[in-house]
């Protein structure tokens, strides 16, 4: 079991890569529906699903057993920040003069939207589903919220950057993976609940970015390569 959960952590946390430049000009398009763009976030969700069994020999109990004969004493507050990082990180590489696919107007819009449809998804969840959290403490467990909250933030910042750095996607998702692995390190949540907390955040930024109207603006733009 421990080999097996070591092997998840290592395929599920990404690394960062190595940021690229082009030779001509960068065109950025709007981002638009496709159904392999369904994959990744309906996969999660079904392995936290199928994980979410409340037998004791169930794939999550079985997690959490491991993480209290490994790390019985781990508590860490971090999590209640990295979980906004890669927002901070969006807005901060924008002011900074690293400019975005969106423009701020509806790049916000989006956000605002994704968050909500985040929001209301997990609020709905946790209330109809009453899941016992692994420390005893309250009846909210799934999903989780802060692991909801970062890939949704994680997935606006791939958006918005991963055509000028190509591996923004990796950096951003590594670091929502990190949120996860935390709620769980912390005996807060279930993997079943981190699983379908990450299906939940990707999907509602990507259907606020699917269903956006660009009513401010600029839609798309183009970037001159930076001299060398």
């Amino acid at each position: 079991m421990k080999k097996w959960f070591l092997f998840y952590f290592y395929t599920f946390f990404i690394s960062l890569g190595h940021a690229q430049t082009r030779d001509s000009i960068i065109v950025r398009p709007l981002p638009s529906f496709t159904v392999r763009q369904l994959s990744l976030p309906l996969t999660l969700a079904v392995l936290g699903i199928a994980a979410n069994g409340n037998g004791k020999e169930s794939l999550k109990n079985e997690v959490v057993e491991e993480r209290n004969e490994m790390m019985p004493k781990f508590h860490t507050h971090i999590d209640n920040y990295l979980q906004f990082a890669p927002l901070a990180i969006a807005y901060g590489l924008d002011a900074a003069g690293v400019r975005s696919k969106t423009d701020i107007l509806n790049r916000s819009a989006i956000m605002v939207k994704g968050e909500l449809l985040m929001m209301g998804s997990v609020y709905v969840l946790k209330k109809y589903t009453h899941q016992l959290r692994p420390d005893g403490s309250t009846y909210n467990s799934f999903p989780s919220g802060h692991t909801a909250q970062a890939f949704a933030a994680a997935t606006l910042l791939s958006e918005e950057y991963k055509d000028r750095f190509h591996w923004m996607p990796y950096a951003a998702y590594g670091l929502a993976s990190g949120v996860g692995a935390l709620r769980m390190a912390n005996n807060r949540h279930y993997i079943s609940d981190v699983l379908v907390g990450a299906g939940i955040g990707i999907l509602s930024m990507k259907v606020a970015y699917w269903t956006h109207q660009y009513k401010w603006g600029r839609h798309t733009h183009t970037t001159q390569p930076e001299n060398p």
